[in-house]
């Protein structure tokens, strides 16, 4: 018998074989079905608009009616030839990888941190505190910075004017206002997201900790040589969704900090999407936009993936 008719034969019996446990499972697989309709529904069948990035939409004539465009990459171009192409594509990038750098490393430390407290009230009672601003909405969180940051009226006002001087208006400031986005969005979600490096840690071996104490380790060391190298796969996996994610600027935070005075550094694609989409009605155009920074997304997470696989054998697949 030829290895191909082997092959084949290895190839019918696993076809059967999962036949078989279809058969076997049928109630559970019919009670996974909604949740599959759902994801269809709603994650699956609405990609089917991405069509209209190589179309001139027209909303009368519906998707399928509107006319294909010539060249299929009209509005591609359109937007690599637009002046606010290299505006927005660096203003998304700087912001992302600013926010990436700050914020990635500072929940692993915090959760180093709490890992190693031994008072349970206090332990309990500073993670409550530092989860709470997760909490906060995102129109209250810009409310708030309005308030403190207000040169005539808020905190920074009244310190200034305790020495008596003018305070500066930070929130109509360019150079402030990717700090401000940043370090206030850190303040905010450096609490949840040091929850899943904590759990993690849970799982560390307690004699682990027993032993190293026997062989004199003091605290630093026993968060060195056990608990980081614990929290690093976990860390590493985070950080190849994140470099998903890098273009991909919260669009909610960005555009109610947005003003005039700011608008040059505070543009980016997800706001400029927005406008052009809602405000213009141009939807092809808004379209061909969004989804070239998908592309440029889902190339960064296929590159730092394989990147990471290389080096630490940990990756998403």
């Amino acid at each position: 018998m030829t290895g191909q008719h082997v092959q084949k034969r290895k190839s019918a019996g696993s076809l059967r074989e999962a036949i078989r446990q279809i058969r076997r499972n049928a109630g559970l697989y019919l009670l996974l079905l909604p949740a599959v309709v759902l994801v269809i529904l709603f994650a699956y069948w609405p990609m089917l608009g991405i069509s209209i990035a190589f179309k001139d939409y027209s909303a009368p004539l519906g998707i399928a009616g509107s006319l294909w465009t010539e060249p299929w990459y009209k509005h591609f171009f359109k937007f690599f030839n637009s002046y606010q192409f290299t505006n927005t594509v660096k203003n998304t990038a700087w912001l992302s990888v600013y926010t990436l750098i700050a914020a990635f490393p500072i929940p692993i430390v915090l959760a180093l941190g709490i890992n190693q407290m031994r008072a349970k009230r206090f332990k309990r009672f500073y993670q409550t505190a530092i989860y709470l601003p997760h909490f906060i909405s995102t129109v209250v969180m810009v409310g708030l910075l309005i308030i403190w940051l207000s040169p005539s009226t808020g905190l920074i006002g009244a310190i200034y004017g305790l020495f008596g001087k003018t305070a500066p208006n930070l929130m109509g400031s360019k150079g402030a206002f990717d700090d401000i986005y940043v370090w206030s969005d850190v303040w905010q979600h450096m609490g949840w997201n040091s929850i899943i490096y904590i759990a993690a840690l849970s799982s560390v071996d307690p004699t682990l900790y027993e032993a190293a104490m026997v062989d004199g380790a003091n605290r630093f060391q026993r968060m060195r040589f056990i608990d980081f190298p614990m929290i690093l796969p976990t860390a590493v996996i985070l950080l190849i969704m994140n470099a998903g994610q890098v273009m991909n600027v919260g669009f909610e935070k960005v555009y109610m900090m947005q003003n005039n005075l700011n608008m040059s550094v505070s543009e980016v694609i997800s706001t400029y999407v927005y406008k052009i989409g809602i405000t213009h009605a141009q939807f092809s155009y808004s379209t061909a936009i969004n989804l070239f920074n998908t592309m440029v997304n889902v190339m960064l997470l296929v590159m730092v993936n394989t990147l990471s696989r290389r080096l630490s054998e940990t990756s998403l697949w």
